[in-house]
């Protein structure tokens, strides 16, 4: 085993690639290449074109939705 304290460490950086167009990421932009692709992620977003996977239906745990929960406990 080798003595971490002696030895100097040093940041490596590595090249990421935009994940909507797949150009080298822009260090003022990360993860993302440009302004653009940046703007494009957000939409996706707001559209709601991305979703987390989960186990429960449609409606489960809204508020309002009369199913139970903590907010909205039926009875």
């Amino acid at each position: 085993m080798t003595d971490r304290s002696s030895s100097t460490l040093r940041a490596v950086r590595i090249d990421t690639k935009c994940p909507i167009c797949g150009k080298p990421a822009e260090e003022k932009y990360q993860p993302f290449c440009s302004k653009r692709c940046a703007d494009v992620d957000l939409g996706r977003w707001l559209k709601e074109s991305y979703r987390v996977p989960t186990d429960e239906g449609p409606g489960e745990d809204e508020p309002g939705s009369g199913r139970g929960g903590p907010t909205g406990q039926a009875g």
